[in-house]
C-alpha cells in the first residue's frame, strides 16, 4: 500500500490570513483562511482521498476498508473505524481566542467524545509574534471566573496577566495537554497535530466582533472545570535541532519527530501504527509518492518504514 494524499479542507476564520494557499502552492478564491485541515476524521469534515484507486473515499471509509493494514492492530483495536489524529496548518493573522480543551474524561461525560490534547510546530513567525500557554501565576477557579467576567479595558482582560507568554520563533515546539489555557498570537504560522476532537471552550476573545457586529460565544463556566490550575516552570518544549531525526513530542496521544533529509534517508520507528508525514520545507519522494512543501501524506501501518529521496524538513506523527 502506497501513502495516501487527501484533499485539503480550507476554513475561513475571523482571525485568518493569506499565507496558507501560498505555503501549499494552491489557488483559492477564499480570503482570511485560518486553517487547512490536512487529515481529518471529524464528522462532517472528513478528509477525502485525492488520488489512486481509493480516490473519493473519505478517511472513515478508508479505515473501515483496510482496518489494521492502514492504522495498525493496536490502533484499530482501540479506535475502530475512527482515525485518532487531526492535522492542520494554522495562519493567525490576528490573535486566536484564549481557550482550553477538556480531557478525555470530561469530554466523554459532557459531549460523548474524546478530549483534545495537541502540539504546535512554528513554521514561521513575524517579528514580535507571541505564543500564550499555561499559567504563570497561581489562581483559583473563583479568581479565574472573576478575571474573565471583568469588563475589559481597551479590549484587554486581566486573564492575560496570568498566562505565560513566549516570543515566537521558527522551529519552536509547544505541547498543550488538555486543560492548558492557550492562544496563538498574531503573526504565527504553525502546524498542529491533535487528537480528533473539536471541543473548544473559549474564555476571552479580545472583545472583537464579526462583520455583523456580533461577539463570539464564550464558554466561561464550562472552561472553569476543564482548566489545569497548576503552574509549571516551562511550557515550551526543547529538542536537539542538530539531529536529522529529532523527537519533539512523545505523549499518550501521539509521537512527533522532525526529520531533515539530505538526498536520501531511511526511518523506521518500529511501531504498530500509521505514519503521518507533513512537509515543512523542500520536497521528497516518500515510499513512492512525491511530497512537497505544504503537503501531508498518510503512510499505512503495513508498510510504515519510510524511505525518503529528496531534500527537505518534515514532521512525522505516529501513535
Amino acid at each position: 500500500m502506497k501513502p495516501y494524499k487527501f484533499e485539503s479542507f480550507l476554513k475561513t476564520t475571523i482571525w485568518g490570513g493569506e499565507q496558507i494557499a501560498a505555503f501549499k502552492g494552491i489557488d483559492t478564491d477564499l480570503h482570511n483562511v485560518g486553517e487547512s485541515w490536512e487529515i481529518s476524521d471529524f464528522p462532517g469534515q472528513e478528509s477525502v482521498v485525492a488520488t489512486g484507486e481509493d480516490k473519493g473515499l473519505n478517511l472513515s471509509a478508508l479505515v473501515e476498508k483496510y482496518k489494521e493494514q492502514l492504522v495498525g492492530e493496536k490502533v484499530y483495536a482501540k479506535f475502530g473505524n475512527h482515525f485518532p489524529l487531526l492535522v492542520k496548518f494554522i495562519d493567525s493573522h490576528q490573535n486566536l481566542s484564549v481557550q482550553v480543551h477538556p480531557n478525555d474524561e470530561l469530554a466523554m461525560k459532557r459531549h460523548g467524545c474524546r478530549g483534545k490534547s495537541e502540539m504546535w510546530y512554528v513554521i514561521n513567525a513575524e517579528p514580535g509574534a507571541r505564543i500564550y500557554t499555561g499559567l504563570c501565576k497561581e489562581i483559583t477557579p473563583e479568581r479565574y471566573e472573576q478575571m474573565v467576567t471583568t469588563e475589559t479595558v481597551d479590549g484587554y482582560s486581566p486573564i492575560m496577566d496570568v498566562i505565560a507568554t513566549y516570543e515566537s520563533h521558527q522551529g519552536d515546539i509547544y505541547y498543550l495537554p488538555a486543560g492548558r489555557l492557550h492562544a496563538i498570537g498574531a503573526g504565527n504560522f504553525v502546524a498542529e497535530i491533535q487528537q480528533t476532537s473539536d471541543i473548544t471552550y473559549r474564555v476571552y476573545d479580545y472583545g472583537r466582533r464579526d462583520a455583523n457586529g456580533n461577539t463570539r460565544e464564550l464558554h466561561i463556566e464550562q472552561a472553569k472545570d476543564a482548566i489545569d490550575y497548576h503552574v509549571y516552570p516551562e511550557y515550551r518544549s526543547t529538542y536537539d535541532s542538530t539531529l536529522l531525526d529529532a523527537p519533539l513530542v512523545h505523549c499518550p496521544y501521539f509521537n512527533v519527530n522532525r526529520v531533515v533529509v539530505h538526498e536520501t534517508m531511511d526511518v523506521d520507528y518500529q511501531v504498530d501504527s500509521f505514519v503521518i508525514v507533513l512537509c515543512m520545507r523542500g520536497e521528497a519522494n516518500v515510499n513512492g509518492v512525491d511530497v512537497r512543501q505544504g503537503e501531508t501524506i498518510l503512510v499505512p501501518a503495513c508498510d510504515n518504514k519510510l524511505h525518503f529521496l529528496g531534500n527537505g524538513t518534515f514532521l512525522t506523527a505516529t501513535m
